[in-house]
């Protein structure tokens, strides 16, 4: 080599670097390392020397040329003396060399593999693509993109904007809410029809229909569950007085509750009393829930299957069959009563086995019957209210029930729902002087002779089973009317029944209110006071 104050010493000028190493081995056209052209074996020892002579004079140490490092074509360019120098490679030659080496084509990246350069713009779809994505978007199972992209389409074509709309109108009959349950009032309108062409022989009470239907109603939800929804937690909730309470058990809980409370109707009527003899001490007058927490004593052990279900049916239907035939004893004769109803109730047509000759009729009026009294530890009902509490009872642990499964349930129908209704506003004035005598609400402000009148609080339940009632503020044997009302509160039927239920506290019931704010929240906190476990 020579410096670059020798310029003949350099030979031809050298090819640019990077040429030849982007070039694959022999397809440029020159040596080879390790090839030597003819008639370079002569000059090869004077090339080196001369080379040797150039370092020195430029003050290089003769050690650099033990620095390893890659040959390239300018270091072998003094050795093969002076070849032809290649041309600069254009775009076309590194195409065709890429074609030679078969890497003309980018194999297509494997799934999950990142993605380089930027992404390509989607084609727009076309109106056959779109129309066929429709049902598809009704369902939401679009992606992101062809959603944007139907949901603008809908905007410019009215065939397809109809199409959608018929679409989600379907999807949304297959998500419906309800419940899939017959409307109960078909039950009672068939059955109704029946006895018209056909009058029933042994009459049922209408106030014995709401019992009948509830427990039919209950029933029919019990027979849809599955085994493990018996032991599903259900929360049992009433107002004790002062404050909600609430106790947890089971579906089968709730049906040994029932049970055993039913029960003190039942042993009215002269059927066995469900709890075993020796349960209840004789000179103890059991309430519903000592007879409660007795009977769940006593069955902890039983398992909490479907099979709780058959005792506390057979005595629905036995206490239903019984007072049917009751009150037909009770009547004038065994014709009376039948085919003169122009009122009449239903019956559970698929449960009268035991009593094919019982369903519903005209209300057979004060008999003997309707005169007995049920005695419920601390107070007694007639028995004709005494059917109905059950009734009421049984709608509101069907809702639980119904809660804890996850199931619709519904309200009684009108025809059931009124004397329900009626039940709890004609127990106020008891349950609002009961809560006096325990010191939970404050003295009557004057004490009104039976039959005088007296300050009155106007009741108004709205809706399907409501009415108005006037109630007397300071004495339950007052005369109450329109013209002594000192306050005023209105509520949603369905919302009294809650409140009465204890599932709604008292302060928090949605009633409108207007006068004594006093004796209207006395009246809120009787109606809560009503429920009980």
């Amino acid at each position: 080599m020579s410096g670059p104050s020798d310029p003949e010493s350099q030979g031809p000028p050298r090819a640019p670097r990077g040429t030849h190493e982007s070039a694959a081995p022999g397809l440029s056209g020159e040596p080879e390392v390790g090839e030597k052209p003819e008639g370079a074996e002569g000059t090869e020892v004077a090339e080196v020397a001369e080379g040797a002579e150039g370092a020195e004079e430029r003050g290089m140490a003769s050690e650099a040329y033990r620095v390893p490092r890659q040959a390239d074509a300018s270091d072998l360019s003094p050795l093969c003396g002076p070849p032809e120098v290649p041309r600069q490679a254009d775009a076309s030659d590194v195409s065709r060399r890429a074609e030679a080496l078969g890497a003309s084509r980018r194999p297509d990246p494997q799934p999950g593999s990142p993605r380089h350069g930027p992404p390509r713009a989607a084609e727009p779809l076309d109106h056959t693509v779109l129309k066929s994505l429709l049902g598809a978007w009704a369902l939401a199972a679009c992606s992101a993109e062809e959603t944007a992209a139907v949901e603008a389409h809908l905007t410019d074509c009215a065939p397809c904007a109809d199409e959608a709309l018929r679409l989600r109108d379907a999807v949304g009959l297959l998500h419906s809410d309800d419940s899939l349950d017959l409307d109960p009032e078909l039950r009672a309108q068939v059955l109704e029809g029946c006895l018209e062409s056909r009058p029933a022989r042994i009459p049922l009470p209408t106030w014995a229909a709401p019992f009948d239907a509830e427990t039919a109603r209950l029933d029919a939800l019990l027979r849809d569950m599955a085994a493990e929804e018996w032991r599903a937690p259900v929360r049992l909730r009433w107002f004790d007085g002062r404050r909600e309470t609430d106790r947890e058990t089971t579906v089968a809980g709730i049906l040994g509750h029932l049970l055993a409370v039913d029960g003190l109707v039942a042993a009215g009527l002269g059927l066995p009393d469900p709890l075993p003899a020796g349960a209840l001490r004789v000179e103890h007058d059991a309430g519903p829930q000592t007879r409660t927490e007795l009977y769940w004593a006593l069955d902890r052990a039983a398992p909490h299957t479907p099979a709780a279900r058959r005792p506390w049916r057979e005595q629905s239907h036995a206490m239903i069959r019984d007072v049917s035939f009751l009150t037909a004893a009770d009547a004038e004769g065994p014709e009376a009563g039948i085919g003169t109803t122009d009122t009449a109730r239903t019956a559970d047509a698929a449960h009268t086995a035991d009593a094919a000759d019982t369903a519903h009729t005209a209300d057979t009026g004060d008999t003997g019957a309707g005169s007995r009294l049920v005695s419920y530890g601390g107070f007694s009902l007639p028995l004709p209210d005494a059917f109905l509490d059950r009734a009421f009872e049984c709608w509101m642990h069907a809702q639980d029930i119904a809660e804890a499964v996850d199931y619709p349930y519904g309200p009684p129908v009108a025809a059931h729902l009124t004397p329900l209704v009626d039940l709890a506003a004609r127990q106020l004035p008891g349950a609002l002087a009961a809560r006096r005598r325990a010191g939970l609400a404050p003295p009557p402000r004057g004490l009104a002779p039976a039959g005088a009148p007296g300050r009155t609080l106007h009741l108004e339940v709205e809706g399907e089973g409501g009415g108005d009632w006037y109630l007397p503020l300071d004495s339950p044997g007052a005369r109450a009317g329109p013209e002594e009302t000192v306050a005023h509160v209105a509520l949603d039927s369905l919302e009294f029944c809650q409140l009465a239920a204890g599932h709604v506290p008292p302060l928090e019931a949605a009633a409108g209110q207007d006068g004594d704010r006093d004796a209207i929240r006395d009246v809120l906190f009787a109606a809560a006071s009503l429920s009980r476990m």
